[in-house]
């Protein structure tokens, strides 16, 4: 279990459309989905052409904590975005496979979206019906002043908290914030205290390193393209791996996590 340093300073290469990228040297193209490709439904400009141009060096890596591969592979196909879901990482699947291999983690429930509550169930991790040792947090529509008394709750009685990502928001089309799993665990938070929250999902590089396993593809000349150097930026140089960020001009930057950072760890599991 290592410990990833929080974010620091330090000039980043930024870019503000995809034509600008050159990726004809690279080994894979590792990019980031919200607020890079798309926003909502909105598919950025440039985006598809990106996409094609990659090819199968294409991988999502994702703090989406919502979906399935299979299920964003199908979101993506309908905005015209063919990424095959053999080539897709996300934070929440990620989190819910990781506990699933781990025998010390089955007493588990799941806080997240139909879609990664099905998964954890279909793995035999989710709805213990005994104490729960250990609760993952993803974002969670459901999320109510009710269940943020009932997950304190079992905090306090000992569970350990994982969180899909730590992300504050995320962008909508037109920038205006939406609430991620990373708010839900500030209202937690509110309630029991600091936590010291377990997450693979960026700035963690765990997403990086299962893509490049995954591919074997050249670590020297992969490239991690993003929108947020908090998240994308300090795990593409945790992994090693060159980082291009991208901001769109109609679209506002990303409420940044790095203050929600300051003090805490991100711990990669």
């Amino acid at each position: 279990m290592n410990k990833r340093r929080g974010p620091t300073m330090r000039h980043v290469e930024t870019v503000r459309s995809f034509a600008e990228i050159d990726v004809a040297a690279r080994s894979i193209v590792l990019c980031d989905l919200d607020g890079c490709l798309i926003s909502g439904r909105h598919v950025h400009e440039g985006a598809r052409a990106f996409v094609d141009a990659c090819g199968d060096r294409l991988w999502i890596v994702s703090n989406n904590s919502s979906d399935t591969t299979v299920t964003l592979a199908s979101r993506l196909d309908e905005l015209g975005i063919g990424v095959d879901a053999a080539r897709i990482l996300l934070a929440g699947e990620e989190s819910v496979r990781r506990l699933a291999d781990d025998p010390q983690a089955k007493a588990t429930l799941v806080y997240a979206d139909a879609p990664l509550r099905s998964l954890a169930t279909s793995l035999g991790i989710a709805n213990s019906s005994g104490v729960p040792e250990v609760l993952l947090l993803g974002r969670d529509p459901r999320f109510s002043l009710q269940l943020a008394e009932e997950i304190a709750s079992h905090i306090v009685d000992g569970a350990v908290l994982w969180a899909t990502n730590l992300d504050l928001t995320h962008p909508t089309a037109h920038g205006r914030p939406v609430p991620e799993t990373g708010a839900l665990v500030a209202a937690i938070e509110a309630c029991t205290g600091p936590l010291s929250v377990k997450s693979i999902g960026k700035p963690a590089a765990d997403l990086i390193e299962i893509a490049l396993e995954r591919s074997g593809a050249d670590r020297g000349r992969a490239l991690f393209v993003g929108d947020n150097d908090a998240t994308d930026g300090v795990a593409a140089r945790a992994a090693g791996v060159d980082f291009l960020r991208i901001l769109h001009p109609a679209i506002a930057p990303k409420v940044s996590i790095a203050s929600h950072l300051n003090g805490r760890e991100s711990v990669s599991c």
